[in-house]
C-alpha cells in the first residue's frame, strides 16, 4: 500500500491553514464579548464564529484528505 504524496501534501496545507484559524476564532470571539458595549459587537462576533467554524471544517476535511491518501480511497 502506497502513499499518495501529492495527495497527502494538499491534506497538510488544510491542516496548516486551520491551526491559525482555530486560535484565532476564540480569539475574536473574547474580544467580541469583552466589548459588548459597542455598536460593532454583533458584526465582530459573527466574525469569530465564522472564523471558528471555518477553521474546524478545514481540519476536517485535511484529516479526511490524509484517510483518502493513505488509504487510496
Amino acid at each position: 500500500m502506497a502513499t499518495n504524496k501529492d495527495l497527502l501534501a494538499k491534506a497538510f496545507k488544510y491542516l496548516s491553514g486551520a491551526l491559525p484559524l482555530l486560535f484565532m476564532g476564540p480569539a475574536v470571539i473574547h474580544n467580541a464579548f469583552m466589548n459588548q458595549k459597542n455598536n460593532w459587537h454583533y458584526l465582530v462576533l459573527a466574525i469569530g464564529i465564522g472564523l471558528s467554524v471555518f477553521g474546524v471544517y478545514c481540519l476536517f476535511v485535511g484529516l479526511k484528505t490524509i484517510m483518502k491518501s493513505l488509504f487510496n480511497d
